[in-house]
């Protein structure tokens, strides 16, 4: 009898699949969503050196007090404000989407129109 494979395992293998073909680098680092029931995490990754160069998610302290009462789709946005602001900071303005295997709808478009309103370009 065939089993279905779990929805984690399936989002890994489609997250896979788009890691081959992208990459980020010096000149375009990586912005890496991943998504939990409760929360979402946002970093931008070198991926030359290996190195995360920003992070934010809900659970950041700058965020915490302000997210309360706030609806999941809201918080998104305001944690890719956040990450904007925090990669503007350091001198990053470009970078490579990486929706982490999950669909471009939801709490992960409404992290990507956080960072471009707030300045990141991709």
């Amino acid at each position: 009898m065939l089993k279905r494979a779990d929805r984690n395992s399936l989002r890994r293998r489609r997250h896979l699949r788009l890691r081959r073909g992208m990459a980020g680098g010096v000149e375009r680092p990586r912005l890496a969503v991943f998504r939990s029931l409760t929360h979402i995490y946002a970093q931008i990754v070198d991926d030359a050196r290996g190195q995360t160069l920003a992070t934010a998610s809900t659970l950041d302290g700058e965020l915490r007090e302000s997210l309360k009462g706030k609806r999941k789709g809201e918080a998104s946005k305001m944690v890719g404000a956040l990450l904007a602001r925090r990669a503007a900071a350091k001198g990053i303005r470009r970078v490579v989407f990486d929706r982490g295997g999950y669909a471009y709808h939801g709490r992960v478009k409404a992290l990507a129109d956080g960072a471009r309103e707030a300045g990141l370009e991709f």
